[in-house]
């Protein structure tokens, strides 16, 4: 599978990804999302920033990117990055599919996304994705699996989705809400012709929501490459809004709250893949210390302490504006 080209990686950041959510669209739920941006939220503007993150995080090691038909334009600005980056052949690009982008380039429409896991959806964005991104697309997820998503349980779509596995696609899932480890166990039952569909699960696991971690262990377990999305909380992780605790052991160590939240992920023995969401340069580059970070004893035992109750904390991620 694609994923095994990142183990043969000689860089230290060699397991950080970047993710293309927060610089794909003009609206998106991370704090502090205006003074990452600016005002100036152009089409042209975020291709630029877009490209900047890629040339960034290539240079540094990093040979994972993450996109979805919802992040608005990031699949067309990943693809834009590859034609003019034809030395980049060593990267493993994912994408998803499974919600539709509605918002129109709009920071304040009523929806920015709708979600259909139906196969007549993953046919059209499969070929939305694929006129982009063609043979360089390595990994296709369905986008935020829970519980009782149609996509587990329907026959047809997985057979589309095992003939694309069979042509070389890697096939994939990621999930989201307070019942992920439901929704993770129950993907892992999923076969086609007696064997396991899905390859790889991206799942949300930060300092503040940690629920999935068991199931997340059974799906490494089982051979599946996890991918760790919203590391940073979407923001609430970073300086500005970080806990105390979180604060008190990032200065310790010298380095940025992004670095110390980051670093525990990777932590993780099941943790294949952790995406940094940065939406700056700047940024990018303090999350990618994370590789640096050691912790001992006490300072994990205070940030043990941090994680909320994951109804809690999914209620919380809700109401979180479109900035």
């Amino acid at each position: 599978m694609p994923f095994a080209r990142l183990a043969t990686a000689t860089t230290p950041t060699c397991h950080i990804g970047l993710g293309l959510a927060a610089v794909g669209r003009p609206g998106y739920i991370n704090l502090d999302r205006d003074t990452d941006l600016g005002g100036d939220r152009s089409v042209e503007a975020l291709r630029t920033r877009t490209h900047d993150l890629l040339d960034a995080a290539y240079a540094q090691g990093v040979r994972y990117f993450d996109a979805a038909r919802s992040y608005g334009r990031s699949e067309e600005f990943l693809a834009d990055w590859l034609s003019d980056r034809p030395d980049a052949d060593d990267v493993v690009i994912g994408s998803k599919w499974g919600y539709t982008y509605t918002a129109d380039w709009s920071t304040d429409a009523e929806r920015h996304e709708v979600k259909e896991h139906s196969l007549a959806a993953y046919e059209r964005q499969r070929a939305e994705s694929d006129a982009l991104l063609g043979n360089r697309l390595d990994l296709y997820q369905i986008h935020s699996v829970t519980p009782d998503s149609p996509a587990l349980t329907d026959k047809d779509l997985h057979a589309r989705l095992a003939e694309a596995a069979a042509q070389g696609l890697t096939v994939g899932f990621s999930t989201s809400g307070p019942a992920q480890a439901d929704a993770v166990r129950a993907a892992l039952a999923v076969t086609v012709e007696g064997e396991p569909l899905f390859r790889t699960v991206q799942s949300t696991y930060n300092a503040l929501e940690t629920s999935a971690e068991p199931a997340l262990a059974e799906a490494h377990d089982a051979g599946l490459t996890v991918i760790v999305k919203e590391g940073m909380a979407n923001g609430r992780l970073a300086a500005a809004h970080a806990p105390d605790a979180l604060r008190a052991v990032a200065a310790e160590t010298g380095l940025d709250c992004d670095a110390v939240a980051l670093a525990l992920v990777l932590r993780r023995p099941w943790a294949g893949v952790v995406l940094s969401g940065a939406a700056t340069v700047v940024q990018l580059a303090s999350n990618l210390r994370a590789a640096a970070v050691d912790l001992d004893d006490d300072q994990l035992s205070r940030l043990a302490a941090l994680p909320e109750d994951p109804h809690a904390y999914w209620e919380r991620r809700g109401q979180l504006p479109w900035h």
